[in-house]
């Protein structure tokens, strides 16, 4: 300790000392090493397909230093959020580097302070299908890669409107002309969607309000727009399938897999689902494979407007190794990964060249219907508090289509709620 007694040479010591110190990456707390590189964790909902496995492993044999550990939450968006948000809280404490999230969680992390803005340039967005990259920015800055996205489609029985001589529906009025009047002809129920109070309902409303020309909230969450003329068709819509019968009852308990499930098993004339539910249904062990089609989904007076579905990648705020986080990312919206993102795990990517591949459309035939649902999509309502805006939405347009609440009442309850939730 004799610098403390000769402070010009022990000064020059000490400076020698902390440069090796900073250089070596000790103690580089946020930094995690030499320009941030090393091991990571992956946080995901639950892989149904099983594909992220193998493509994590082509990482990992290429870049053993920077080897990625995948950690699935479970299969439901709203308890995979919990769990992410969960960690995220916990600062420096948080196991998670790399996030997988929903598109619309992009808002509230960011406002949040839970994941990091990333530079455009390391990521090649121009390949990208234009409208995902809007679902991953905040206030002008991005803060998420587009992963996978998604859009809705119409599934259809095509060998029973085959057999009636009718085109695959383009409007609301076809569609419940069909789902009225030749479902029960082939013992079938007529149209179901994602109907239960979660989620997926807030997706199915809010498409319905958008295809019929209208819009929940503005100005990323700062003002609500939904009481109008549109909104109130669109719950109209949904309401009046429940009580006419051509949407079942049982549609109000209705996620995802059930509502696929109750397709392939030769149960629905239509069907309001994410493409991988034609992938599961075109499979050898469906009940209806080969006798099925897929259109975008109707609107009142033509297409209409799905929401745009699908996941972005984001590095959490205190990742420990923030420069590997932007590798992974990067390799994991390569053209060569993102072709197998369609392949083994059935799941839309985001490269625009993907989906006029020929070869990919011999194997997934939606390709060129998915592609105009995605560039005609629009994201769901933008606000740090989604959460709670979906919440809202789930409980009203639920009570509308339960019989509880006319339309007309359920979107002034809409305005008023979310009136609420905006000003907290």
């Amino acid at each position: 300790m004799r610098w403390i007694h000769a402070a010009g040479r022990g000064l020059l010591v000490l400076l020698v000392i902390l440069a090796g110190y900073v250089a070596s990456g000790a103690g580089a707390h946020q930094g995690g090493g030499v320009e941030g590189r090393g091991p990571l964790t992956l946080a995901t909902a639950g892989d149904l397909t099983g594909y992220l496995g193998p493509l994590l492993e082509g990482w990992n044999r290429t870049h053993p230093g920077e080897r990625v550990t995948l950690v699935e939450l479970p299969d439901s968006a709203d308890e995979t959020h919990a769990q992410m948000t969960t960690d995220l809280r916990g600062g420096d404490r948080g196991r998670f580097d790399v996030l997988n999230i929903d598109v619309n969680w992009t808002p509230e992390f960011a406002a949040a302070g839970w994941i990091r803005p990333l530079p455009r340039d390391r990521f090649p967005l121009k390949t990208f299908l234009p409208p995902v990259v809007d679902t991953a920015t905040y206030d002008g800055r991005l803060y998420a890669v587009p992963y996978v996205t998604n859009a809705g489609l119409l599934l259809y029985r095509a060998d029973v409107l085959a057999e009636e001589g009718v085109p695959p529906p383009r409007t609301w009025a076809e569609l419940e002309r069909a789902a009225r009047t030749i479902a029960p002809k082939h013992g079938l129920g007529g149209y179901a969607g994602q109907f239960l109070p979660y989620e997926g309902l807030t997706v199915n409303a809010a498409e319905a309000v958008y295809s019929a020309g209208g819009t929940i909230l503005g100005d990323e969450g700062t003002r609500v727009t939904v009481n109008s003329a549109g909104a109130r068709e669109g719950i109209a819509f949904v309401a009046r399938g429940v009580r006419e019968g051509w949407i079942p009852e049982e549609a109000l308990t209705y996620k995802e897999e059930e509502s696929k499930r109750a397709f392939q098993d030769g149960r629905l004339l239509f069907l309001r689902n994410w493409p991988y539910a034609y992938v599961a249904a075109s499979a050898p062990d469906s009940r209806v494979a080969g006798r099925i089609g897929a259109v975008p989904l109707p609107g009142p007076d033509g297409p209409g407007t799905s929401v745009l579905g699908g996941s972005n990648l984001a590095v959490g705020t205190h990742a420990r190794h923030p420069d590997s986080a932007a590798r992974l990312i990067a390799y994991l919206t390569s053209e060569p990964v993102q072709r197998q993102v369609l392949t083994r795990g059935a799941l839309p990517p985001v490269r625009a060249a993907l989906y006029e591949d020929p070869a990919l459309i011999r194997d997934f035939p939606y390709l060129p219907t998915l592609r105009e649902s995605v560039l005609a999509a629009a994201p769901r309502p933008k606000s740090a508090r989604y959460d709670q805006v979906s919440l809202v939405v789930q409980a009203v347009v639920h009570d509308a289509m339960t019989g509880h609440e006319t339309p007309e009442a359920a979107v002034r309850r809409l305005a008023r709620e979310l009136a609420a939730v905006s000003s907290r």
